[in-house]
């Protein structure tokens, strides 16, 4: 069965009926997936079975695990499918949305802590545990593309004048092909001819330095790939563009390609998905130590005879920021006289009793959650994120000294208590999402942006160093952020398409 060398995993659910809170349709080139179709085009591949009409073996899978609230995914959108175009044909782009019902447990088993998460996928020699790796790379198409290229198996022997004889012996009913070239490394168009042609056609990379198989072979040209369709056959000389089409044409003459596998080529008929939504979990799902072991969920154990019985769900989100429960709690972290710069999210009051978070408040939470999340990952300073619910009475403290709006809308704000400012956030119409709100953050982390000054009273036990300052903290270190914010930004900017067509 079909197990690719390099899978991004980002999202997966090309394969379903379209999500209306997904961020890929059915024509991107991103496959999406799920849990079941997973296990049948990766996890579950036998990629050394060469039995009768096999997957696609050994192929390399990207995969990125998203949810459609989070912004930084959407970010990622058009960089991840450019990836995935440039790499059709080498490897296959897939993503899956962690925040639909179906994809939590799975989410959940693949370590999935925050969004949005990227990992590549590798064959073993282990059937049903492929290997999976975190992708730590640049979060644009080339550094993807790069980086699935360089998992991508290779299969292609790279033969000599001693030894090209004895290889061309070896399975003599089966076709061969070389590739002869100037270059000392494999191209990733070749390995993934390779493994398209793996246990129908040979192939082998031959360096121009070898004069006699250059000799043998009448190459005049480089690169040259000629084809042995038998032992006794003459070879054929390829002539065409160095594409994979054509060239898998070519080689189509002697042998057929293992077939390719797509979800809907290996999955049932898919099942409705759910459009509810759930909450942020307040701590991560725990992971097997073995991940990459797709085990049975225990929705998938449960007994379905029961119709009353609930599916056991598993949420996987960003962790939640630390919440000042109490007055004491918020006057210790940031409103004593020493305390440096906060970020609040100042909740609002619950309509009725346990009654759920309005959705701006969730957002609001959630952005905060995935932007330090985000520099937690990336080792980067950021001062604290805390969320201070109703029920503390220094919520309403803060709402009346600050002349904030009624106890009925979140607010976020920043304040530092040694130096006497604040700021709030008013994103365009009460946008709470990730986008807005860090660059609202990165604007306070580079000392961007007008303060007010603390009124009296709110610094507890003390008073503030001195009058708000225009010059940023300097253990903000703004000038350090400032270089990797715009070397990031560049970074994104400077994205190129990226061309493998080579061999």
């Amino acid at each position: 069965m079909l197990q690719s060398a390099s899978l991004l995993l980002v999202a997966l659910l090309a394969a379903l009926p379209v999500n209306a809170d997904g961020l890929y349709t059915k024509n991107s080139p991103v496959i999406q997936l799920n849990p079941k179709t997973y296990k049948s085009l990766i996890a579950n591949s036998n990629h050394t079975s060469l039995s009768a009409s096999p997957l696609r073996p050994s192929l390399t899978f990207s995969l990125r695990f998203y949810a459609p609230w989070c912004g930084h995914c959407k970010n990622l959108k058009p960089a991840y499918e450019k990836a995935a175009k440039n790499l059709d044909g080498l490897a296959k782009v897939a993503a899956i949305n962690c925040d639909d019902d179906e994809n939590k447990p799975f989410c959940g088993q693949m370590g999935v802590q925050g969004f949005p998460t990227l990992k590549i996928v590798t064959p073993s020699k282990k059937p049903g545990k492929p290997r999976v790796e975190d992708y730590q790379g640049a979060r644009t198409a080339k550094g993807i593309v790069d980086a699935v290229v360089d998992h991508i198996p290779n299969h292609v022997k790279r033969a000599t004048d001693k030894d090209l004889d004895k290889w061309l012996g070896q399975n003599e009913d089966r076709p061969k092909a070389i590739l002869f070239t100037e270059k000392g490394t494999t191209g990733a168009l070749i390995r993934a001819l390779a493994i398209d042609f793996l246990g129908a056609i040979d192939i082998a990379q031959v360096r121009n330095k070898e004069s006699a198989a250059v000799s043998k072979f009448g190459i005049t040209e480089l690169p040259s790939l000629v084809l042995i369709p038998s032992a006794d056959a003459e070879h054929k000389l390829y002539t065409g563009e160095l594409k994979k089409k054509p060239i898998t044409e070519f080689l189509s003459q002697a042998a057929t390609p293992n077939p390719d596998a797509s979800p809907r080529s290996v999955s049932d008929k898919p099942k409705p998905k759910s459009k509810s939504k759930s909450k942020p979990a307040s701590k991560p799902t725990s992971v097997d130590d073995d991940a990459e072991d797709l085990k049975p969920t225990a929705q998938e154990d449960q007994d379905t005879t029961d119709p009353s019985a609930k599916p056991v769900q598993v949420p996987i989100l960003v962790p939640q920021i630390p919440t000042l429960s109490t007055p004491e709690s918020l006057e210790a972290a940031c409103l004593a006289p020493k305390s440096g710069t906060c970020v609040l999210a100042i909740l609002p009051e619950a309509s009725e009793p346990d009654a759920a978070l309005p959705a701006s408040a969730t957002e609001a939470l959630a952005s905060l959650a995935e932007i330090g999340h985000k520099h937690a990952q990336r080792g980067t300073h950021l001062f604290p994120l805390y969320a201070v619910p109703a029920i503390n009475a220094g919520s309403k403290t803060l709402r009346e000294a600050l002349a904030l709006a009624d106890g009925q809308t979140v607010e976020i704000i920043a304040l530092n208590a040694r130096r006497g400012w604040w700021r709030r956030f008013s994103g365009a119409d009460a946008d709470f999402g990730a986008v807005a709100v860090e660059s609202w953050v990165d604007g306070i982390r580079l000392g961007e942006g007008a303060k007010e000054k603390l009124p009296e009273g709110i610094v507890l036990g003390g008073e503030a160093e001195a009058e708000i300052k225009p010059e940023v903290e300097a253990e903000v270190e703004p000038e350090a952020e400032a270089v990797e914010a715009e070397a990031e930004i560049k970074a994104e900017a400077e994205e190129q398409a990226v061309e493998h067509d080579e061999l």
